[in-house]
């Protein structure tokens, strides 16, 4: 037994540690992965255990106090670009450079944030044109069965009023080939992550569309930016730079970063974060909109009393107060990721209580342990859409949408926390506020809010909104 296996040996285990019934344990983990962590969780809460992936043990950190002390650990110790890297198989998927050059993260957490009050009237002027396209106001009663599918075309399309800005942000073809990349990157992650690295290049060969996806947003990207190039030649100093992501990363990107392909498989990525996360998010919003429609009349009354105050703006939505915490909420119940903080040991690193995990192995803390702690969230399994709103009134502590911590871990956390988030939130508030005060909704069996599914792929435990659900819209009827 070499060292590796004596460290992690000493790790319990969430099913079995005899090789082939841990295989088996395995594809349990792929279609019931929450029980798999939920039985972790109850046998060791204040401990650390494994869980079997395919080809790797994943130890997963419970106690809140070894939960900080990996949140706190230097990146050269336990490193979060490099469990993305193998979360992603980002050789493959996004491309390595995306990771050791990460320059775009700068620009999303900085300048996107700093331009909010600019964007925002633009991206809800998008969202208004969206919807009126995708579901067209009735007066009676109309079954939409691909509301999932719908809201990502609606978050692609107001993300990229502020990516690439318009007419792009329209294009029927350009928004399609963006929401497909999006379950490119997490399948082709997933197939690649269950064989061995040596034919992992074959097998990406032979199972990845994201090549084929990455020369259509090129022949979309491509003339924009090289208009924009031409354009800063000729009028050198001159030239109203455009306020948008693609004028940012142009700015930035040096050397061959600053190639049409480079540039282009950049902004897939930024898409792909901004849409795979925010699409889930809303679905699971709406669906507990619809569910709870107890909660539909004082959001109205807030959402209207702020338009009608400050209009569609980021002053306006920063004063959506009961929106934020509905949102924040069925983050809380509906994460996005069940796994969150994933890191990769560089060196063997020991716990405060003398667990040891060996160079190479990934580590992760499940999100609904920390987000069920009832001694932070009161009735923590039920939902309470006002839940943090209250928490602010009586605490001092920030209890936003954008706000992070131990406890709430759906945008990350510290240092590592999501630097689009400020974005997120404005375009969800955006987005659920307008379905609030245009339609009337209910699921075509009234009140059942359908299951979610939860399964691990790639790695990467997630928390699915059903997407074949059907809800019922028509034109809002003024009481």
């Amino acid at each position: 037994m070499d060292k590796r296996e004596k460290y992690l040996k000493y790790i319990p285990t969430a099913g079995r540690d005899i090789p082939l019934l841990s295989y088996f344990g395995t594809f349990c983990l792929l279609f019931d992965a929450k029980k798999f962590i939920k039985t972790g969780i109850q046998k060791w809460p204040n401990n650390i255990f494994k869980i079997p992936a395919l080809l790797e043990w994943v130890v997963v950190v419970a106690h809140p106090t070894l939960r900080y002390e990996l949140h706190r650990a230097p990146e050269t110790v336990l490193s979060s670009a490099l469990a993305l890297e193998k979360s992603l198989q980002a050789e493959y998927t996004i491309g390595q450079n995306i990771i050791t050059d990460p320059y775009h993260v700068p620009i999303i957490r900085s300048e996107l944030t700093k331009a909010l009050p600019q964007l925002v009237p633009m991206m809800h002027e998008e969202v208004v044109e969206a919807l009126n396209e995708y579901i067209p106001l009735e007066d009676d009663w109309t079954c939409v069965s691909k509301t999932f599918e719908i809201m990502a075309q609606v978050i692609c399309r107001a993300s990229n009023r502020a990516f690439v800005g318009r007419p792009l942000c329209r294009d029927p073809d350009y928004v399609d080939l963006n929401v497909q990349f999006t379950v490119d990157v997490v399948q082709t992650a997933a197939i690649l992550g269950a064989v061995p690295r040596i034919l992992r290049p074959l097998v990406n060969s032979l199972v990845s569309n994201i090549p084929k996806r990455m020369q259509r947003a090129k022949a979309h990207l491509a003339p924009v930016i090289q208009a924009r190039r031409k354009e800063r030649e000729e009028k050198e100093d001159q030239v109203d730079k455009t306020a948008d992501v693609l004028t940012w990363l142009m700015d930035e990107a040096k050397g061959k970063e600053a190639s049409d392909l480079l540039l282009t498989t950049r902004m897939l990525t930024i898409n792909f974060a901004a849409i795979h996360t925010s699409s889930t998010t809303l679905m699971h919003a709406f669906y507990n909109l619809v569910a709870y429609p107890e909660y539909i009349q004082a959001l109205r009354e807030e959402v209207e009393e702020v338009a009608n105050e400050e209009g569609w703006t980021k002053a306006g939505l920063d004063k959506m107060h009961k929106v934020d915490s509905f949102i924040k909420e069925s983050q809380r119940l509906h994460p996005v990721g069940g796994l969150s903080l994933q890191r990769v040991a560089i060196s063997d690193y020991t716990f405060s209580d003398g667990t040891t995990v060996p160079q190479g192995t990934t580590l992760t803390v499940a999100v609904q342990h920390a987000h069920l702690n009832g001694t932070v969230y009161e009735n923590p399994t039920t939902f309470d859409g006002f839940r943090f709103l209250k928490m602010k009134e009586r605490e001092t502590k920030k209890f936003d949408l954008v706000s992070t911590s131990g406890d709430s871990l759906s945008f990350g956390y510290g240092r590592h926390a999501c630097p689009g988030r400020y974005f997120a939130t404005c375009e969800l508030k955006l987005i659920l506020a307008h379905l609030l005060v245009t339609y009337d909704i209910k699921f075509e069996n009234d009140g059942v809010r359908p299951a979610d599914t939860w399964v691990s792929l790639g790695g990467l435990l997630s928390c699915v909104p059903n997407a074949n659900a059907k809800v019922l819209f028509r034109r809002r009827i003024l009481q």
